[in-house]
């Protein structure tokens, strides 16, 4: 599948309503930050077996694409666990579920740990 950009914050919301339904999660799970670059917050239900106390979300950007992350204990700050890297920002929604259920399987052989370097979005 060819790199898609989202070129609109319309788009973005299109790409998430995708995204979040393949993962059974609804769209009021998202929030978006309209700053460039564009940025989307996904709260997900469960946690992870490796960190049980912490709450998941999986984040989003149009430099770096997608990440999981789990909130500190104070709940203001992320931490990044994975990203989803690639070759595209924005990847079939159905990749990005299969990333975070190999995540919630304990799977490390998905993703890497330091943000990917994906081509530059063409405008």
């Amino acid at each position: 599948m060819p790199a898609r950009r989202p070129q609109t914050l319309d788009a973005v919301w299109d790409y998430l309503a995708e995204v979040t339904a393949a993962l059974g999660v609804g769209l009021e799970s998202c929030t978006v930050d309209h700053d460039s670059p564009v940025s989307a917050y996904v709260a997900l239900d469960e946690r992870l077996p490796r960190h049980p106390e912490r709450d998941v979300a999986l984040l989003w950007d149009e430099i770096h694409g997608w990440a999981v992350a789990i909130e500190t204990h104070s709940g203001e700050d992320l931490i990044v666990l994975r990203y989803l890297g690639g070759n595209t920002a924005t990847p079939p929604p159905g990749r990005v579920a299969r990333f975070v259920k190999a995540l919630r399987e304990n799977d490390d052989s998905v993703g890497q740990l330091t943000p990917p370097a994906l081509p530059a979005a063409q405008s």
